[in-house]
């Protein structure tokens, strides 16, 4: 367990490992050719450029990018980023990202706010709360300008096989409606790792990844909307290199 709060970003980051990465989900905008999307991601992270501060650099090809820059210490993480959001219309705009988080490694409280530099308005207003125990990590977020409430919940059941459960409960205030995503994952093996979850709406998801030599991993999806006319299985195939 980590010393310090973290950053806004970790609330509930393993739950939210379990039930969606990896799931080889295409972005707003993306690549088509024929019967595929596809898009491609690049991440990097340089720790301790100075003491307490580190840059993340991301990019979703064709649909953002961004720089941010983070401050941790024992009880404070706090980061700022510019970044460019793509269109439908092939255009991309900067938006600027602030957030905060204050606490320990067990309880913090954090918000974060993004600017939509072009027409100076607010499009993003979170607040989220995290807790994090041996036994179990849990969140209770805010999100579309606290009109969007999620709850998450993690378990880990057994570390040496990597097996955990995890769930995700969300509401929204003014339609009253209210979801659950449930997630398990499980490694057959030391470099397979199997994942399955399934959602109120009726969709259905699980993926198997290989990892090689310990820094190259292919990921098999697929994914059923039980809920929806056209009942067609989706597949995807993604690769990743995690040095």
């Amino acid at each position: 367990m980590s010393k310090g709060p973290g950053v806004y970003s970790s609330i509930g980051d393993k739950a939210k490992d379990v039930l969606y990465k990896d799931y080889a989900q295409q972005s707003p905008i993306h690549f088509h050719y024929k019967f595929m999307d596809w898009n491609a991601g690049f991440a990097c992270k340089v720790i301790e450029i100075v003491p307490g501060f580190r840059t993340v650099f991301k990019c979703t090809i064709p649909d953002s990018g961004k720089v941010e820059l983070q401050y941790v210490n024992r009880f404070t993480g706090i980061s700022g980023c510019i970044g460019l959001l793509g269109s439908e219309e092939g255009q991309y705009e900067p938006v600027l990202n602030f957030s905060g988080l204050l606490g320990t490694s067990i309880l913090s409280l954090g918000a974060n706010v993004a600017f939509h530099i072009p027409t100076r308005s607010i499009t993003k207003l979170n607040a989220g709360f995290g807790f994090n125990s041996a036994f179990l990590e849990a969140s209770l977020t805010l999100h579309d300008s606290f009109d969007t409430l999620k709850a998450t919940f993690y378990h880990q059941v057994n570390p040496l096989t990597q097996t955990a459960i995890a769930t995700q409960v969300k509401h929204s205030l003014s339609l009253k409606e209210t979801g659950v995503n449930i997630g398990v994952q499980h490694a057959f093996f030391p470099e397979t790792l199997f994942k399955a979850r399934f959602d109120s709406s009726g969709k259905a998801g699980t993926l198997i990844q290989q990892g090689f030599w310990q820094k190259f991993f292919v990921t098999m999806a697929g994914e059923i909307d039980f809920g929806a006319e056209d009942k067609t299985p989706k597949f995807g195939v993604s690769m990743a290199l995690r040095p």
